[in-house]
């Protein structure tokens, strides 16, 4: 063997280590991605939990937020432009721009909820949320394991959710107490299938991420976003069927 093979062999061995290196890195960038999803989301809750909980709490703020409605709308109105700026320029935002916004609308929702400490008692809250994060939890391990695509589940639940929601508007004028029980029951239903589907949606998403770079990050961001949105509508939905019972 001569000095020129050798040194062939050594940089054909340094090359491997690289590509490997570089494999390993890759593989690492997905968990950590996912890991972020499911820790914003969390402390999101966190967030909507301590601000609705303060809220409740002081009679000054219950008594100025239920007796006038401008501020309602205002903050309903917040909400849906926080959303929906988040989900259509998370490309064009800052990862800490996005973050301060999903932040900001943790809060907003956990103002506009403190309602629910004052319709229900809190061993029902408490019992609640523990049904709706076991359940949560159990869709999203489908959504995350199943090898059958949901893409086509993920339509039907859309355009399902489109019926929920203008039955709900339909509802507020008819005041139905048997459809609006209804309209619970599929309201659990949808979101529960969304839980998969989402989670399966977020998993592709991310899994091909070489690097945990800012765009990535914002998407993970995203994908938080979207899970919290189903677990509060699966709360939501839970309470007023075992809040009604109780």
């Amino acid at each position: 063997m001569n000095n020129r093979d050798f040194t062939d062999i050594i940089r054909e061995q340094e090359s491997r280590t690289s590509v490997n290196g570089n494999e390993r890195f890759a593989a690492s960038a997905f968990p950590t991605l996912m890991r972020k999803v499911y820790l914003w989301m969390t402390l999101a809750l966190v967030i909507t939990g301590l601000a609705a909980y303060f809220v409740a709490s002081s009679t000054n703020l219950v008594y100025t937020l239920f007796n006038n409605r401008i501020i309602m709308w205002v903050l309903i109105i917040a909400e849906l432009g926080l959303v929906f700026g988040i989900s259509a320029m998370i490309h064009k935002l800052s990862l800490t721009t996005a973050t301060l916004l999903f932040v900001l609308y943790s809060a907003i929702n956990g103002v506009t909820l403190s309602a629910i400490f004052l319709m229900f008692d809190m061993a029902v809250i408490a019992k609640v949320f523990f049904i709706t994060a076991g359940t949560f939890a159990a869709m999203a391990f489908i959504g995350y394991t199943t090898k059958k695509d949901l893409s086509g589940m993920g339509k039907i639940l859309f355009m399902a959710l489109i019926g929920l929601i203008i039955a709900t508007v339909v509802n507020i004028f008819l005041k139905s107490t048997g459809l609006d029980m209804i309209i619970s029951y599929i309201g659990v239903l949808i979101f529960v299938g969304l839980t998969a589907y989402d989670t399966q949606k977020i998993k592709n998403m991310l899994h091909d991420a070489e690097y945990a770079d800012e765009s990535y990050q914002k998407l993970a961001l995203l994908g938080s976003l979207t899970l919290y949105l189903d677990f509060i509508n699966l709360f939501i939905y839970l309470l007023r069927i075992f809040g009604s019972r109780d």
